[in-house]
């Protein structure tokens, strides 16, 4: 080991660091320890009463051992231990009222911090200077009378050897102080981490978190997977008929443009929503409105337009359904259509119905059923993300799904909840 690594632990950023946060203990037992002074000195006074002296003292006591186990504590030790000792600590997470455990774990944190702050603030300001004066005599400098040079078994020697000891007294300490910091850095996880409380709730949000990407990603691939279907279909019937029929070639490319814009329109809008601000507040993309089944006719006729043949059957009160409801069936029949156009050949069969609620029934379904024959053995089941995206907005809501081959033709059938106005499904 080279010299440089000997000494690397004295002149690292982060040793200098840690001991500002000991030295914050010390400086924060400096109140503890002049109460303390002061109740030795009126406990040992005959003049003051004991009933009055032990009273003061439990008051004492109190006032002191409280702000140990209190959340605002607890949150103050964690944001130096993040900033000082470069702890991996999370945010104490709002609205989560801490368990016993938590406190007196905190507590403890608090306790240890002090009583090491309390040390080295004590060496820092004794061992420290003393380790000065005897180097200081190496170079001549006096700052006091001859006897006082020397500490115990170096009194009378040269000054050579108290500078010796000096120096190596400051190295001590400077290993002393590292070694606590190192220790406290690799204990503020296990004392100040999170609660059980804590804990849950950052799993829920990063649930949460990852439910709204996977809901995004579902939704730029239905969009922007539809919009490129449809170009690319278009485009290779204008390709084919661009001297035979230069009409329908202008049509095909007004359909393109008109199912790019609106794929652009999706993905602007999915970015929006991914995009945060710094004050972790979602841009006005955010809001942008989503399309919902009441749109399926404009669907059905971008789809038409495309070159594929869909017979439509809408029955039921489409634009009673709720948001999310309407909004999910709207992907899944835009997911069908896409993978009809991919995969299959020949016309489309589609059918939506809300079927009317019947007084003593179970509640209203959304049905949707898309049917269409495939071109010989392959299907949409090879893409796999398109179906699993079909099947996570059916498990979300609690809905059930049927998708697969049946002989020559490749059915999908949707049913999803509906809740009525009392709030039953």
């Amino acid at each position: 080991m080279t010299v440089a690594g000997v000494l690397a632990p004295l002149v690292r950023g982060s040793t200098w660091r840690r001991a500002v946060f000991l030295l914050l203990g010390g400086v924060l037992l400096l109140p503890y320890a002049l109460i303390a002074a002061a109740f030795a000195q009126l406990l040992t006074n005959q003049d003051v009463p004991r009933p009055l002296a032990a009273g003061l003292l439990l008051v004492a006591v109190v006032l002191a051992v409280v702000p140990v186990f209190l959340a605002g504590s607890r949150a103050l030790e964690v944001a130096a231990a993040r900033a000082l000792l470069g702890a991996d600590l999370p945010e104490p997470a709002a609205g989560h009222r801490l368990d016993r455990e938590t406190r007196l774990r905190s507590a403890l944190w608090i306790a240890l911090h002090l009583v090491s702050g309390g040390l080295v603030l004590f060496a820092a300001i004794s061992a420290f200077p003393m380790a000065l004066v005897f180097i200081a005599q190496q170079f001549g400098l006096r700052t006091g009378p001859p006897e006082a040079f020397g500490v115990g078994p170096l009194a009378g020697h040269a000054p050579g050897w108290t500078a010796l000891a000096g120096v190596l007294l400051l190295v001590g300490l400077g290993y002393a102080v590292a070694g606590l910091g190192a220790l406290a850095a690799s204990m503020a996880p296990v004392l100040l981490g999170p609660s059980q409380g804590e804990r849950i709730a950052a799993l829920e949000a990063r649930a949460a978190r990852l439910a709204e990407r996977n809901r995004l990603a579902r939704e730029l691939h239905d969009s922007v997977g539809h919009a490129l279907t449809v170009a690319t279909l278009q485009a290779a019937a204008a390709r084919e008929l661009l001297d035979a029929d230069p009409g329908f070639a202008r049509r095909a490319l007004r359909a393109i443009e008109e199912t790019s814009r609106h794929a652009m329109e999706d993905l602007d809008h999915v970015l929006g929503l991914l995009r945060e601000s710094d004050g972790g507040v979602r841009g006005s993309a955010g809001t942008a409105p989503q399309r919902t089944l009441s749109q399926l006719d404009r669907l059905v006729a971008d789809t038409r337009a495309a070159g594929l043949t869909v017979e439509s059957r809408v029955s039921g009160p489409l634009v009673e359904l709720p948001a999310a409801v309407s909004r999910e069936g709207y992907r899944i029949v835009q997911e069908g259509l896409t993978n009809a156009a991919r995969y299959g050949r020949g016309p489309v069969t589609l059918r939506v119905d809300v079927p009317e609620k019947e007084p003593d029934g179970p509640g209203r379904w959304l049905e949707i059923e898309l049917v269409n024959a495939v071109r010989g053995a392959t299907g949409p089941g090879r893409g796999g993300r398109g179906l699993d995206g079909m099947r996570e907005r059916v498990l979300l809501l609690g809905g059930r799904i049927t998708a697969g081959p049946e002989g020559d033709r490749w059915q999908v059938r949707v049913r999803l909840p509906v809740a009525g106005k009392d709030g039953t499904r």
